[in-house]
Parts: structure tokens; C-alpha cells; sequence
């Protein structure tokens, strides 16, 4: 008599099952109970889910199976949590951007524009975030990068490369506002210069060059040691084995750790009120005069709060979002026709 080594499991429709009577229990809980809001019966929901579902694997699949169940369920109602704020708030910005967001608001300036009238438009903040982003990520991606080649593949664990992670290690955690009031106070007030976009390209590219350092030494880090000691015992000196070898092997990873850095500082706005404050008009020229920057400009269509700034306000966030999402789309395009073909 042969004998078969698989134990009873649940149907295929338990889960939908318990879920679709744990939301039903959920709701029913809401209307007769304190517990209220979209987010209080969906956490409902998903325990009763959970119990539901634990139970009825406990005793039908055996206690191991339970426990699977309880953790796969957990992982993804981790997931569910994480990305439900995230697609929300992406969802906001797009359902109430987009009342505004036309060509003729991305072509167009708030030169002459009353806070509260329609009309206007992102041009002179476009032109700037690109400007300073541009500026800043032209500052501290060589520096970042030449600073975690020399970590991973000159230091020896010296005193020099001791101190240089110690500092990248204080600059993560140093907020935005740190690193604008260090420029306002060394570029603006003690060498007098003038409030512009290259002050604040130069906070940003504070923020930036932690990133690049943590990330850049991470992707390099991952380059196995076998593709170095063959180049070396071929007879190729060290730095043309770092530049012809390694980085071509890390460039991917390396491009995505300079569009987190670019994301990280594209959105901010307080060393950019104080580095180079609000314009309303385009300013072409980075290196004198306050430049507008889309950050800034929401924050000022924000401080209006009239119906027409407020409108302005959610379509520049929904710019800014795209912009993003542009530049990053098109880092992934240059590494992959970079990365080295397999």
C-alpha cells in the first residue's frame, strides 16, 4: 500500500474566504463599536484576518503550517502598510495637480501674476531647480565618488581614511537646515556674496556628497576581488584597473545611489530660503541674484492659500515628482548602455 507524505491543506478559496468575512466582521465592528475611520477598520480587518486564518491552518494543516501562514501574512501587511501612504499621497498630488498642470503653467512665470488670480506658471522655478540641482550634483558627485574610490581601494585603514568616514558618517545625519545656515554664514555673510543659486547649490551639494560617499563605497564593495588581482596580474597598474574595471562594474549601482542623492535634495526648501530666498521671475543666471526654485515656489503658492495659489501649489509638487522621476529614468537608461555588456 503506498503511502503519501503530503498533509491536508486549506482550499484555495480560505484566504479570500477568511479576508472577505474578516472585513465583513471589520465593518460590522465599525458601526457598532468605537472603533472608526478607514484606518482603524482595515487594521481590524487584517487581525481578524489573521485569527481567521491562523485557526482554521492550526487545525487543519498542523501547527507549522499555521505559523508559515502568520508570517507570509505579516510580511505582506508590512508591504501594504508602507506603500499605502506612499500611493496616497502620490494619488493627491496627481488628482489635485493636475487641474493646472498644462503647458501653459510649465511655459510661464509668476512675473506680474496676483496671488490670487489664476494664471502663472513653474517656468522661473523649473529653470532654477534644474540649474541648482545641476550645479550641485556637478560639486559632489567627482568629489563623492574620488572619495569612496580611495576608501575602498587606496586606504589601508589609516588614520586619513578613519577620519574621512567619521565626517560622512556626521554629514548623513546633518539636517537641511544645518547645511543652509553653514552657507548663508560662510558664502553670504563672511565672503559677500549674494544671495543665488549657486549659494544654494552649494548646500545642496552638502546634503548630496554623504550619499554619494555611502552608496558609490557600497557598489564598489560588491566588485568581486577576482576581477582585480586578474587585472593586476596581468600587468595593468592599479589605477587603470580601478578606472577600466571596477567602475565599470559598479557604474549601475553607482548611478542609482546619484539619483537617490538627487532626489534627496531636489525637494528641499529650507537651505533654499535661506541661501537664495523667492523670485518670480526667470532668472537664467545662477551665480548672482535670488533665483526661484520649485520647492520655494510651492512653499510660497502654499503660503497664499488662496483656491489659485493652492491649485499652483499641488501642480508645482506634481512637477517636481515628474522631474524626478525623468531624471531618474533617464540615469537608468545611461547605465544600462554604460554597464558592461555580459
Amino acid at each position: 500500500m503506498s503511502q503519501t507524505l503530503k498533509g491536508d491543506t486549506l482550499p484555495k478559496w480560505a484566504p479570500i474566504a477568511s479576508l472577505a468575512i474578516a472585513i465583513g466582521v471589520a465593518i460590522a465592528l465599525a458601526n457598532t463599536t468605537a472603533v472608526a475611520g478607514t484606518a482603524g477598520t482595515s487594521v481590524l480587518a487584517v487581525l481578524i484576518f489573521i485569527a481567521i486564518q491562523t485557526l482554521w491552518s492550526f487545525a487543519v494543516e498542523g501547527r507549522r503550517h499555521a505559523v508559515d501562514r502568520v508570517a507570509t501574512t505579516l510580511i505582506y501587511a508590512t508591504f501594504v502598510a508602507a506603500a499605502a501612504p506612499l500611493l496616497s499621497l502620490l494619488f493627491e498630488v496627481f488628482t489635485r495637480g493636475i487641474k493646472v498642470f498644462n503647458l501653459a503653467f510649465l511655459s510661464h512665470s509668476m512675473r506680474n501674476v496676483s496671488p490670487l488670480k489664476p494664471g502663472g506658471g513653474v517656468l522661473h522655478a523649473l529653470i532654477g531647480t534644474m540649474q541648482q540641482v545641476g550645479v550641485a550634483t556637478l560639486i559632489a558627485v567627482p568629489i563623492g565618488i574620488l572619495t569612496a574610490l580611495y576608501l575602498v581601494e587606496h586606504a589601508r585603514g589609516g588614520r586619513l581614511s578613519k577620519a574621512i568616514s567619521f565626517f560622512v558618517d556626521v554629514m548623513t545625519g546633518i539636517p537641511s537646515i544645518v547645511a543652509g545656515l553653514f552657507i548663508y554664514t560662510a558664502w553670504i555673510l563672511t565672503l559677500g556674496f549674494d544671495r543665488s543659486g549657486m549659494a544654494a547649490a552649494l548646500s545642496l551639494a552638502i546634503l548630496m556628497l554623504p550619499v554619494v560617499v555611502r552608496t558609490t563605497e557600497e557598489m564598489l564593495k560588491l566588485v568581486p576581488n577576482d576581477l582585480r588581482e586578474a587585472s593586476l596580474a596581468l600587468g595593468i597598474p592599479k589605477w587603470k584597473t580601478t578606472i577600466r574595471v571596477v567602475l565599470p562594474t559598479a557604474i549601475g549601482g553607482i548611478i542609482t545611489g546619484v539619483m537617490l542623492a538627487v532626489a534627496r535634495v531636489a525637494g528641499e526648501t529650507a537651505p533654499l530660503l535661506l541661501t537664495t530666498f523667492l523670485s518670480q521671475s526667470i532668472n537664467n543666471n545662477p551665480f548672482a541674484g535670488p533665483q526661484a526654485a520649485v520647492p520655494t515656489f510651492v512653499w510660497d503658492q502654499l503660503s497664499s492659500s488662496t483656491p489659485a495659489s493652492l491649485d499652483r501649489a499641488w501642480a508645482g509638487a506634481l512637477t517636481l515628482i515628474l522631474l524626478v522621476m525623468f531624471f531618474y529614468g533617464a540615469a537608468k537608461l545611461i547605465a544600462r548602455y554604460y554597464a558592461p555588456k555580459a
